[in-house]
């Protein structure tokens, strides 16, 4: 299987379906806006956009399956798997402000091998393919190099129906307030992963996550040179629900406050 060559093809396929997005916030309507839950929005343009990505998919693997936010295609692959996110940021899109993002991640035999993310506002493409390097529009990207945390900034996401650990975050979150640069909450946590592998933040985290909002992020930030996990040190980022990506030098001390604040701890 040729990565780069169908990176490319998934670099197409996600501008096309920018420049649709790009297009309808201007057309978005009150009425046109329903809620999956509390706090969480989806629109007509979410779901056409994904019924496109979908489409352009299948023609590049035929045989692969979806794990998708808005649940337009349920097929499932017995070796590919795509995992999608037409629009990461819907709140942000429907209120006119950025970044929104398209996320795509292909998995062979639930290994990640590709992924990427186009941030429609800049029009910025970050991306990458197994045994390759991080790009974005043409150019590799890395990670930072800072080593001192109090020159670093931190990007999160605050939780929007899982309250249960709101003190414990409040308590992670003062932390890093107190002893880092900044703390930044974009409202797209597709475009915080690709921020912190382009080197712009030095750490992201946040809980109650879904697959499709990490899976290609998680991969862009190892390609370029990250450290992901979740919150207790292993490798269930994509489906469990948490996650910490970070420069390599400072990564050891944003997961020991991460990890001593909000891991379950047994």
């Amino acid at each position: 299987m040729n990565y780069q060559k169908i990176t490319q093809e998934v670099r197409i396929i996600a501008k096309e379906v920018a420049l649709f997005i790009k297009s309808q916030q201007q057309l978005i309507k009150s009425n046109d806006i329903e809620s999956k839950g509390n706090h969480d929005f989806v629109t007509y343009v979410d779901k056409t956009a994904e019924q496109k990505i979908i489409e352009g998919l299948e023609k590049i693997i035929p045989n692969s399956g979806f794990i998708a936010e808005e649940g337009t295609s349920t097929k499932v692959g017995t070796t590919y798997n795509w995992i999608i996110d037409p629009l990461d940021g819907t709140t942000n899109f429907i209120h006119g402000i950025s970044p929104f993002a398209i996320s795509i991640a292909l998995q062979e035999n639930d290994k990640t091998v590709l992924g990427v993310i186009h941030e429609i506002s800049l029009d910025e493409c970050f991306y990458a393919w197994e045994d390759g390097k991080a790009y974005l529009n043409d150019k590799e990207i890395a990670v930072s190099k800072q080593n001192n945390l109090s020159k670093s900034l931190i990007a999160t996401g605050f939780p929007y129906y899982d309250y249960s650990k709101t003190n414990d975050f409040l308590t992670t979150l003062e932390y890093f307030m107190r002893e880092t640069s900044g703390v930044r909450r974009l409202g797209s946590a597709a475009t915080d992963l690709a921020y912190v592998a382009a080197g712009r933040f030095e750490s992201f985290f946040e809980y109650s996550l879904r697959p499709w909002d990490v899976a290609a992020g998680a991969f862009i930030v190892e390609k370029a040179g990250g450290i992901v996990c979740d919150f207790s040190g292993g490798n269930n980022y994509i489906f469990g629900k948490e996650i910490i990506a970070s420069c390599k030098p400072l990564s050891n001390q944003i997961f020991n406050v991460v990890n001593k604040n909000l891991a379950n701890k047994n």
